[in-house]
């Protein structure tokens, strides 16, 4: 009987999560391995393969072509993050798969990385720095925009969404991290609870390329260290994933969105808490940083 892993079964492979969005790690440091989709989601499927959100592979930038572009950018980004959805589609970036990547690169001493020390990596989104402070881990995540520009922002919305479980329209933001998010604010947490992220959601205009939604309920502000720190709870539905515990870009885009909302003075600094731990977003100026842990659960070989 044909395996439905393919190339992927008797490799051995590293599951890890952040924040409990957890991934399947694939060590292929020459670029030998041509993945399918099919094979990518079968390794993801939680009831009959290992089970995961995504699936990285460990990769050198040079044996890839998107690497190339990479190493033109910045020579230094040795190792580049191939990541897949759990559909087996690509992404751009993930927030908390970098950091899940960066730390099994350190772990298994294909890069030296001590406290406070950084390395760039490459993704399909550009190359990205991250910086390690003996506990938790620094990405630069590049530029962000909102697609709808200066209209949206001032009007709140430019998208219309429908989400089971929630009456009526609701109103969402775009933002882009590069990968293309829909924010939708709720007033409270008990609504947060009742949302049902299955799928089933419908957007108005329909974004061509997909989207991941993010629905969030601002808690505030507190006063970190004599600056200003927002506070924001979000449930995500992840492009070619479904639900997520959560979502690093997700969490950047929750935040800049109620940053908009919040006007002139909101802050630049955000605790943004997800069903799986709590992330810090940073907003410097058109880019932003994310910071949070990164854990590697277990070794394991795909035997059919």
């Amino acid at each position: 009987m044909t395996s439905p892993f393919g190339a992927l079964a008797g490799r051995a492979l590293t599951t890890g999560h952040g924040t409990e969005n957890d991934f399947v790690l694939v060590p292929d440091p020459d670029g030998a391995l041509e993945l399918t989709a099919a094979e990518v989601a079968a390794a993801c499927d939680r009831h009959a393969g290992v089970g995961a959100d995504g699936l990285i592979r460990v990769v050198r930038s040079a044996a890839l072509p998107e690497g190339a572009d990479i190493l033109a950018q910045d020579p230094g980004a040795e190792w580049f993050m191939d990541y897949r959805n759990a559909d087996g589609s690509l992404a751009e970036m993930c927030g908390n798969g970098v950091r899940v990547f960066v730390h099994y690169l350190r772990v298994r001493g294909l890069v030296e990385l001590g406290a406070g020390e950084s390395v760039v990596v490459g993704t399909r989104g550009g190359p990205r720095r991250v910086t390690f402070d003996g506990e938790l881990y620094t990405v630069e995540m590049g530029t962000w925009a909102m697609p709808g520009g200066l209209p949206a922002v001032q009007a709140g919305y430019d998208v219309v969404v429908q989400v089971p479980g929630l009456s009526g329209p609701r109103a969402g933001l775009r933002v882009t991290v590069p990968n293309p998010h829909t924010v939708v604010a709720l007033p409270d947490e008990a609504e947060l609870a009742g949302a049902v992220l299955t799928g089933g959601a419908s957007y108005e205009p329909a974004p061509p390329e997909g989207t991941n939604l993010e629905l969030v309920v601002p808690l505030g502000e507190d006063d970190g260290d004599g600056e200003a720190v927002g506070r924001v709870r979000m449930r995500v539905l992840e492009r070619g994933v479904g639900e997520t515990r959560s979502c690093g870009t997700g969490t950047c885009a929750a935040a800049l969105a109620v940053r908009a909302w919040g006007g002139p003075g909101a802050p630049d600094t955000w605790r943004v808490l997800v069903p799986g731990g709590e992330v810090v977003v940073r907003v410097l100026g058109d880019t932003v940083t994310l910071t949070g842990p990164a854990v590697l659960t277990a070794d394991v070989t795909l035997l059919n």
